[in-house]
């Protein structure tokens, strides 16, 4: 199966339920298409989610914004260096919120034998906040680091985005409808059969599907594009052999 369009998507999904646009207007169908490509990527972790983004801290900022929708983040690289993303670097070892306030505490108060005041050095560890995502147009989360820098160090952010959605105007493709066709029109025909209140035979016939496909898919995804085999070993599948 080739992969869809906003448009053929749109086709098939009131083909399948025999229903027109007096019945799933575009309206209706823009939030269908929508609930289904946002419970594909809770469902479904996708390479082509991954993002990465650069930046430099601020000397004795302990904060950090991240990118203009992201979800959540991975993992934070700061570099030794002040002037390229080259050389020595470290990952930051990711804490809650409280640990670092307490990690604070006890190098700032009465534990660390120095009046209270901001402690700065090398980054160590980094905590969410807000909860780390910036899905408007501009960030609403960040992150907490510690120490505070003591320089402005070079960082590299890893972190997932929702993918941009399908849309009749400006976006007729993605990669979910590209790569994943099979499960996108199932995942949209269980909601728009919910939507049709039944029949619920088929509201259970396309849930089903839609959970085979995501199965198959999830196994290139988490499995195959994951392996290698010089290092993980080919792959083998056990084959009984008929009884003598």
């Amino acid at each position: 199966m080739s992969g869809y369009s906003y448009t053929d998507l749109v086709t098939h999904i009131r083909n399948y339920t025999e229903t027109d646009s007096n019945v799933l207007t575009t309206a209706v169908l823009e939030s269908i298409i929508l609930n289904a490509q946002q419970r594909i990527f809770l469902d479904l972790p996708m390479d082509s989610d991954r993002q990465m983004a650069t930046g430099t801290l601020v000397t004795d900022d302990n904060t950090i914004n991240v990118q203009a929708g992201a979800v959540f983040v991975r993992g934070v690289e700061v570099f030794e260096s002040t002037t390229a993303l080259t050389g020595v670097s470290h990952f930051l070892q990711k804490k809650d919120v409280t640990y670092l306030r307490e990690y604070i505490s006890k190098l700032t108060g009465p534990e660390g034998g120095q009046a209270a005041q901001d402690v700065t050095g090398f980054p160590k560890y980094y905590a969410m906040f807000g909860g780390a995502t910036g899905l408007g147009a501009t960030t609403s989360g960040g992150l907490l680091i510690a120490p505070t820098p003591d320089a402005a160090y070079n960082f590299r952010l890893y972190y997932n985005k929702m993918p941009a959605t399908l849309e009749s105007s400006s976006n007729e493709t993605n990669y979910v409808s590209l790569n994943f066709p099979q499960g996108l029109l199932y995942a949209c025909l269980a909601e728009a059969y919910g939507y049709l209140k039944g029949p619920m035979d088929m509201l259970t016939l396309y849930e089903n599907k839609y959970k085979t496909e995501v199965q198959k898919f999830a196994g290139i995804q988490l499995g195959r594009r994951r392996r290698d085999d010089y290092t993980d070993g080919t792959v083998r599948i056990p084959i009984k052999s008929p009884s003598p």
